[in-house]
């Protein structure tokens, strides 16, 4: 008898004789689990599905210790009445200002300070020959009123030459892209008061209090009479980043208590004993939390790709309760006392269990293989899940079931006819044409084959981000309302990623290479919008430029005096009309209002780059790609290079990871898998081709679905692929060991184990099935990828592995008779 078999004889007989020193061995190791389980995180952040060694996510954090403004807030306001709109604004931007630099760094409802610094320095930021211009179309038009004046105009009724417009006055696009000085659409219905916050996403602990006081700070001018009709909502980073984190929240809670709910409620019809229920759900919930209180400490937080886990380890973990107890009421019912049944059930059970749990582990642990973190940290939980609960079960199931059955003494009795048989419709249909079943099996086979390679061969990933989004909630109407009245006034600043060099003249050199580059790019694929630096609000020449710019100031002054130009055409243009004091200035000289987007937190000016993306940016990878790709990485004429990060960076790194894993771990799992089963029947052949066919009717169901129904993988639904693996060989190695066992009778094997493979397969279905429920159309994608592979494997394990069982002992009785 090999070893491992005296191993689990002397631990049963061990439960049999001492039941409370194993529980009490649980409980311990329980608690402890427990506590680490408690300190369980939930990272929500992007960048915590990649390697925190990756370039992108270490660029990142050092981007995020440099600079300011981690998040946005964006207040949003509405109202008919422009003058309403900017005097709540100013009020709120005034009481935001007031709060606590940590909660706050800064708040405006505009560019008024900006454009108070740079308009009347507009002449400078135009070339010599457009300041020029503008300067002989004054003096033209002063020669005009000249003349006109003393009455020498030759021709009176020609019309006076004319003035500057603002547009060529302005100089500065950036400091003068909102004209009014506020942010505010042109209606002037609404206005956008925006603020930053140094917090870093992420740091719920400090975002939520934050919130609150932000809040608390609106709310005192909403309060005002004059102010109470606005209608406010808010947008940004910082309010985003709280709803989705208690969206993911609730679908972690929700999920999971689905999940398990469905899994334990399937149990009660299947063995209709209260009790059995009851023995499924302590080890099910010990075993969650071992796994979870195990991911507490070897990766210290859940993300969005593993927070649902809960579902699919209680859904899959069971199985092999179900194994075990289903096999102990068998031998109960055969009238074998409880030692007996218990001893009968593990000798049984063990070694399929093991194995399957083993194969399940295999097919998740080949995602340790992957370099995407958001992988790895899934393959790590499920895997380890995965053989947490055959030990939890191996631990607790025999001493728990030797002290429920002194407690109340149960005899055993027959299996009523409702008990346990969802595997005779299997066992009645399986003698019944089984040629056909075949034929129909080696066809689904080939074809599965055939769309699996088409599948793969035609870029199976998906590119739009709307695939990655939460539903919107109707609690979060606001928040969507407030974004789409935010994003048409800010546009695409929204979106700009800041890249942080060494010295303001690296600045400089980077802003010129990123120009160049968008000079180069065709014109139906620029890489983005605009890039913006503190030397462009530094204009070129000023010593050259100033004398022109000051006469030119001078002769619009002389000539409103005189009345040579309208008091609307002076209103018009008198705030970019050149001082007489104008003198040259450089970075260190421009206010606050424009140096704080490019100033760090040591207070270094000048440093960093603002790269600002394209309106369709935000939602279609490709175009994403290209936006991370243009600003990466840039060398610089010194021969220094500048890398850059930001979420653009770090998204298009998730789809590289994807591209580049997803074969790999997808080649690995179906590797193992194949080890698994070779290992298991590597001295019964025909077993081993039963189950490998059994492997291909499976996946191959799977595969025709993902072809034909157009289906997309990301970095979150691509995990049902793995899963699938494991699951078309986990069932039809039990149905293969019980034929085996039962005298090759695939009827007979069907209507025992049969029963328990589709109970496996049904507490398996339903967690996937709660993944429908999420909030995120991704995890719900995954939820119906996982579910149509696990019919397709439990279908292959209960009609097309016996229907061949069948054709062999049926050509097995011709031989034997002939």
């Amino acid at each position: 008898m090999p070893e491992s078999w005296r191993l689990i004889e002397r631990l049963v007989a061990f439960q049999l004789r001492r039941p409370l020193v194993p529980l009490a061995l649980v409980l311990a190791v329980t608690a402890f689990f427990g506590f680490r389980a408690a300190h369980l995180s939930l990272n929500t952040r992007y960048d915590a599905l990649l390697p925190q060694n990756a370039p992108s996510v270490i660029e990142l954090h050092r981007l995020e210790k440099r600079t300011k403004s981690s998040q946005t807030i964006l207040v949003v306001l509405e109202d008919a009445d422009r003058a309403t709109l900017r005097a709540m604004g100013d009020a709120i931007v005034k009481e935001l200002r007031a709060l606590d630099p940590n909660v706050v760094s800064s708040a405006e409802d505009g560019t008024q300070e900006a454009r108070a610094f740079v308009a009347p320095r507009g002449a400078l930021f135009l070339d010599r020959a457009e300041l020029e211009k503008v300067a002989q179309q004054v003096n033209d038009r002063w020669d005009y009123e000249v003349q006109k004046a003393d009455g020498f105009l030759l021709d009176e009724d020609a019309p006076p030459p004319p003035l500057p417009t603002i547009e060529s006055m302005r100089g500065n696009k950036d400091a003068n892209r909102f004209p009014t000085g506020y942010f505010e659409n042109e209606q002037g219905t609404a206005l956008v008061v925006s603020a930053h916050s140094p917090i870093a996403g992420g740091d719920f602990s400090r975002i939520e209090p934050a919130l609150a006081r932000v809040r608390a700070a609106v709310d005192r001018v909403h309060s005002a009479k004059e102010f109470s009709r606005v209608r406010v909502t808010f947008a940004g980073d910082m309010p985003t980043g709280f709803a989705e984190y208690h969206v993911v929240l609730t679908d972690l809670l929700d999920v999971g208590a689905t999940g398990i709910g469905l899994v334990l409620a399937v149990v009660v019809f299947y063995f209709a004993r209260i009790r059995a229920v009851l023995l499924m759900a302590i080890t099910i919930l010990v075993s969650l939390v071992w796994t979870f209180g195990l991911t507490e400490m070897v990766i210290g937080h859940l993300n969005v790709a593993t927070s649902f886990l809960i579902s699919i380890v209680a859904g899959n973990g069971i199985n092999v309760g179900i194994l075990y107890q289903s096999r102990y009421y068998e031998e109960r019912a055969r009238g074998a006392d409880v030692k007996a049944a218990i001893a009968s059930a593990v000798t049984a059970t063990w070694q399929p269990t093991v194995i399957a749990a083993l194969a399940s582990a295999a097919s998740y642990g080949s995602l340790l293989a992957t370099d995407f973190r958001a992988f790895r940290d899934f393959g790590i939980i499920a895997a380890s899940g995965m053989v947490i609960c055959w030990i939890v079960k191996t631990l607790m199931l025999p001493p728990l079931i030797v002290l429920f059955e002194r407690a109340y003494e149960t005899k055993s009795r027959p299996l009523r006819w409702y008990e346990m048989a969802y595997g005779v419709p299997f066992a009645w249909a399986a003698p019944r044409a089984p040629r056909v079943v075949l034929a129909a099996s080696v066809a689904l086979a080939t074809f599965g084959v055939v769309s699996g390679v088409r599948y793969a061969t035609h870029d199976p990933l998906d590119y739009d981000l709307h695939t990655l989004e939460n539903d919107h909630d109707p609690q979060n109407a606001d928040l969507h309302h407030a974004w789409k009245i935010a994003n048409g006034i800010l546009g695409a600043s929204q979106g700009a990623m800041i890249v942080a060099t060494d010295s303001p003249d690296d600045a400089r050199e980077l802003a010129k290479a990123l120009r160049a580059r968008w000079d180069a790019a065709p014109a139906d694929a620029k890489p983005f919008a605009a890039v913006h630096a503190l030397s462009d609000f530094v204009p070129e020449e000023q010593d050259a430029k100033i004398p022109t710019a000051i006469a030119l100031g001078d002769r619009l002054r002389r000539a409103h005096e005189r009345n040579f130009m309208s008091d609307a055409d002076w209103e018009r243009l008198r705030d970019y009309v050149p001082p007489s004091d104008l003198k040259p200035f450089g970075e260190d000289d421009l206010p606050d209002a424009i140096a704080s987007a490019f100033t760090e937190r040591s207070g270094a000016r000048g440093t960093l780059v603002l790269v600002e993306a394209t309106p369709d940016t935000s939602m279609d990878l490709r175009t994403l790609v290209r936006f991370a790709n243009a600003y990466r990485e840039t060398k610089l004429p010194s021969g220094k290079i500048v890398e850059g990060s930001g979420s653009a960076v770090v998204f298009a790194d998730i789809l590289a990871a994807v591209a580049r894993d997803v074969p790999r771990a997808v080649a690995l799992s179906l590797g193992l898998t194949l080890a698994v089963v070779v290992i298991t029947f590597h001295r019964a052949r025909t077993e081993l081709l039963v189950v490998l066919f059994a492997l291909a009717c499976g996946i191959g169901g799977l595969a025709i679905y993902l072809y034909y129904a157009h289906i997309k993988l990301n970095f979150l639904n691509f995990a049902a692929l793995p899963i699938t693996f494991g699951i078309g060989a986990d069932y039809s190695i039990n149905v293969a060991q019980r034929w085996e066992k039962n005298g090759r009778d695939a009827v007979a094997a069907l209507r025992t184990s049969g029963g328990a493979v589709v109970l496996c397969s049904l507490t398996t279905l339903l967690g996937y099935l709660a993944l429908l429920g999420s909030h995120n159309r991704a995890i719900r994608s995954l939820g119906t990828i996982a579910s149509l592979g696990e019919v397709s494997c439990l279908l292959a394990a209960v009609v097309a592995t016996p229907a061949l069982f069948v054709v062999i002992e049926r050509i097995a009785k011709r031989r034997a008779r002939s």
